[in-house]
């Protein structure tokens, strides 16, 4: 059985390749992949994000969100942080109120630059009663 399998295969392998190949045009299509795009301002981004943050109502929503918005090549405003912690209270998640400072200090340049973020959202902090990483002595 497995024999006259295994000729058919091999039987049909010679006539394929007994035929001359056919021609083909050489026409190679051009793809712009990113034609379509414009730049995004930095208010358009985070317009766009307070409003992601304002709407998110579960966790995976929410961490998808942060996971966006940390990709680019910019540290998010403080409104979008702030959305972003108010969405954190909202799903009732701390570990992700802390990871979101935790991802500040990775984006910013310098520790005075932190410090910056931390006074500005300091109210925020006070009201919902987030702590850092520092703060929890982790």
């Amino acid at each position: 059985m497995l024999r006259a399998a295994l000729t058919g295969v091999a039987v049909r392998a010679t006539a394929v390749r007994a035929f001359a190949p056919i021609a083909r045009s050489t026409v190679v299509g051009k793809r712009f992949y990113s034609a379509g795009h414009e730049e995004e301002s930095f208010e358009s981004f985070t317009e766009r994000y307070v409003k992601f943050f304002d709407g998110v109502d579960d966790l995976f929503e929410l961490q998808r969100g942060l996971n966006n918005a940390f990709a680019y090549d910019l540290v998010p405003a403080p409104s979008v942080i702030e959305s972003a912690l108010r969405a954190s209270r909202r799903v009732n998640d701390f570990a992700t109120s802390v990871r979101i400072f935790e991802g500040i200090k990775e984006k910013v340049e310098t520790e005075k630059q932190y410090q910056q973020y931390l006074e500005e959202l300091a109210p925020i902090k006070e009201e919902l009663g987030l702590l850092t990483k520092e703060e929890l002595n982790l």
